[in-house]
């Protein structure tokens, strides 16, 4: 204790310090309490001079407080240190660049990052494949925490080289004493604090108090659903490895499918097992759901942000779902795996709001087909619902759909492909082929889609009817307009030579653009309608970041050339494969045909891969799939960041509402 002086001069601000052992009184709210070091007594001797008022103040009084943060506030990593990358980066942005924050940390992690940040992450996740559940396969509780740990330092000891004693006391029992441990001053202390009660902690030095505060985390429930552009299709969490020297022949006798890229590893023949072995992996195959998902780069940035705060994310959104088949219906998933998900994502999510507690099946026949408007939903629907006392309230919804409600996929796929195109004939894989007539048609379903998706959200998940806007609906980019904000992609096969099928149409195009177009203001009607919150800043930022942003010829890097690498009289052109880097900075925010391919890399299982390769008409198809399936046509990392800034905003805005807005947030 000889080597701890306090100096005090004057009062301040609300503290008054006094020399000596006289006692110092605090209104700051985080540190209730501060106690001086002085005579042990603790009180001062009455030949102690009092103060001068009229001296100067040369010294500053110290002021020791208490300063804490949750140590892990991502939950949905295992690991501390993988939030801990996500922080440091947040930490690290300047003030221009915290206007989009999310979009910076997602370039300066790619730059760090040769084959992306998620590759280091992706294993230690709270996400059961076999299960198809959140779990962290620790037994603790996933959806509903109990604790959290949170690391506490102090500030304002002048040596903190002696010993301070850290105790705990949960708020919600009285004059009960949690943990204890004695430690130097200057080291950072770690306590498991109840969740959600709190607890008190104080610091005391040779047995007097010197700050207390109490702890009380945040923990926002954040879930997600949706289709592909909420499962982050286009981006597996580790992008497919190409060999140096070795080319995949798909058609001997096709010079057009010769030369191209192939996986390493030791496979004799495209589809055995030791091929599919080294594809692409996913934070959940079936969906192509990734952590590059902008409504995991939102969840992620609400947690980083703010040191008082903790983020349980569940997300459950899969490429190719619909409102009905995803949503309501249980709906396979987009790539086949030995354990699908088991449960619509309505239900999966109302089993996730019960913890460890059953959710009842409730069977509603005539609920939610809105008068027979969605047959598919008449008769036999069953899905999960969660006592109400027992579920855990969503503080935010996100929600991304619509676009397979109309066919999208489908449209896309018209502007695209050639009319001799083999997926022309093969309507399994794509649907039928259609072009503005048949997804307009659709178009008109959709609001009564909307409004039973609402019924659920409010009548399974139990979101307050008064608190709708906690839905947050997301709007889609757009994928093909030029920087001039008026002009489409033109004629041509600009990204896409990997397969002779892909040739753009710019009318077919434009038709699907004004089409698009429709379909924001048929969502930002249901939106409204339903008094969800509608993320749709993101647009403009996608403007000139389209399908057909970049090269053809004399590219100035290897990631703005839109040709795919072929081997030609052995050498590798335009570039080798093993150069390209899936998550490298680039104009374009969409994923070209030859990007899916060299990130993708979709193939068939391996028997249909094996049949189709067996036919030369079909051999080609093989191709398509792994240009297509591999997530062609969505956004990239990069685009996904940019979306789940705009979406990051208005999460801000909505909690703010509601009274759970940062306290503690580092602002620029």
């Amino acid at each position: 204790m000889r080597g701890l002086r306090f100096r005090c001069a004057a009062a301040l601000a609300g503290v008054i310090w006094m020399c000596g052992a006289a006692a110092v009184h605090a209104q700051d709210p985080t540190t209730i309490e501060r106690m001086p070091l002085g005579d042990p007594a603790g009180a001062a001797s009455p030949d102690t001079p009092s103060p001068d008022p009229t001296a100067p103040a040369d010294v500053a009084p110290l002021a020791v407080t208490i300063e804490w943060r949750v140590a892990n506030p991502f939950r949905l990593f295992k690991n501390a240190s993988d939030t801990e990358v996500h922080r440091a980066t947040w930490l690290s942005l300047d003030a221009a660049k915290r206007a989009a924050p999310i979009l910076a940390a997602e370039q300066a992690l790619s730059a760090r990052h040769p084959d992306g940040w998620a590759a280091t992450m992706i294993d230690d996740v709270c996400w059961n494949t076999t299960r198809n559940r959140h779990d962290c396969g620790d037994g603790a509780a996933y959806v509903s925490p109990n604790t959290h740990k949170v690391l506490l330092k102090l500030t304002g000891v002048e040596d903190q080289r002696v010993d301070c004693t850290w105790l705990t006391a949960p708020l919600s029992k009285t004059n009960e004493r949690g943990q204890s441990v004695r430690q130097k001053c200057n080291e950072e202390a770690s306590f498991d604090i109840p969740y959600p009660s709190g607890a008190r902690v104080t610091v005391e030095i040779g047995g007097r108090e010197i700050a207390r505060t109490d702890v009380k985390v945040t923990d926002l429930l954040v879930a997600a659903m949706g289709d592909s552009f909420g499962s982050g299709e286009g981006n597996p969490d580790v992008p497919v490895r190409f060999s140096p020297e070795r080319t995949a022949t798909y058609a001997a006798k096709d010079v057009r499918l010769a030369g191209l890229p192939a996986r390493i590893g030791d496979w004799k023949r495209i589809g055995d097992a030791a091929f599919n072995k080294e594809g692409a992996r996913w934070l959940d195959t079936a969906c192509h759901r990734s952590l590059y998902s902008h409504q995991v780069r939102a969840a992620l940035q609400l947690a980083v942000e703010d040191p008082h705060r903790a983020v349980t994310f569940v997300g459950l959104s899969c490429s190719g779902a619909e409102v009905t088949w995803g949503l309501f219906l249980r709906y396979k998933g987009n790539e086949w795996t030995p354990n699908p998900p088991d449960l619509s994502q309505i239900s999966a999510l109302a089993d996730a709001q019960c913890g460890r507690e059953s959710a009842d099946l409730i069977d509603m026949p005539e609920a939610y087909h809105i008068n027979g408007a969605i047959p598919e939903l008449k008769g036999g629907l069953v899905l999960k619902k969660c006592k109400r006392e027992l579920a855990r309230k969503i503080d935010l919804l996100l929600v991304s759909i619509g676009g397979n409600d109309i066919g999208f996929a489908r449209l896309v796929a018209n502007a695209v492909l050639s009319d001799d195109s083999t997926l022309r004939q093969l309507g399994g894989w794509f649907g039928q082929i259609h072009g503005n007539m048949q997804s307009k048609a659709l178009m008109d379903r959709l609001d009564e889609r909307y409004k039973a998706l609402n019924r659920a959200i409010h009548g399974i998940l139990h979101l307050p009817w008064n608190e709708a806007d906690r839905v947050i609906l997301t709007a889609y980019p757009p994928l093909a307009v030029l920087g001039d904000g008026r002009r489409i992609c033109p004629d041509g096969n600009a990204g896409m030579d990997v397969a002779s099928d892909f040739s753009l149409s710019q009318k077919r195009a434009k038709a699907g653009s004004d089409l698009a177009d429709q379909l924001q203001r048929v969502m930002v009607k249901g939106a409204r309608t339903h008094g969800w919150s509608f993320a749709t800043a993101h647009r403009n930022a996608f403007i000139g970041r389209g399908i057909c942003a970049g090269f053809t010829d004399n590219a100035f890097s290897i990631a703005d050339d839109l040709r795919v690498p072929r081997m030609v009289d052995n050498k590798w052109e335009p570039f080798a494969p093993t150069d390209y880097r899936a998550y490298a900075s680039r104009q374009r925010w969409f994923r070209t045909p030859n990007d899916a391919f060299l990130t993708g890399n979709f193939h068939a299982a391996g028997s249909v891969a094996t049949r189709a390769l067996a036919f030369q008409s079909l051999a080609r198809f093989q191709v398509l799939l792994a240009a297509t399936y591999s997530g062609a046509f969505h956004p990239t990392a990069e685009g996904h960041a940019a979306i789940a800034d705009a979406v990051t905003d208005r999460a801000r805005a909505i909690l703010k509402k509601y009274g759970q807005q940062s306290t503690a947030a580092l602002t620029p």
